[in-house]
């Protein structure tokens, strides 16, 4: 999995590219980390390149999302979901609590 950060006025986007897994779920981890730490709480995540997603990776989401959400200070929002990674938000009931967008520009927008 390669990640990708870019940073913008509003927010910060993450591009996502290969599987999420539990190998990969501490790479994704850090990459979330980095922009928490220097006070980026509005995070875009690009998924239009990510193939699948394990419930490690549904578990690095769901601490990120309560990291960013923690006092009102921002949240994630997801971008370019592939049916089968959408499939198992759903399933699992994620699919309430993140905000998707069926493309990039529409999702940093939101902020």
């Amino acid at each position: 999995m390669e990640t990708t950060s870019t940073p913008y006025k509003h927010c910060d986007l993450i591009k996502i590219d290969g599987r999420i897994d539990s190998e990969t779920a501490p790479q994704l981890t850090a990459e979330i980390s980095n922009s928490l730490e220097i006070g980026h709480y509005k995070l875009v995540l690009d998924f239009s390149a990510v193939e699948y997603i394990s419930s490690a990776g549904l578990r690095v989401l769901i601490n990120a999302q309560k990291s960013c959400r923690h006092n009102n200070r921002g949240e994630i929002v997801l971008a370019c979901l592939q049916p089968n990674v959408y499939s198992a938000l759903d399933i699992t009931g994620f699919t309430s609590l993140f905000k998707i967008f069926d493309d990039v520009l529409a999702a940093v927008g939101y902020f």
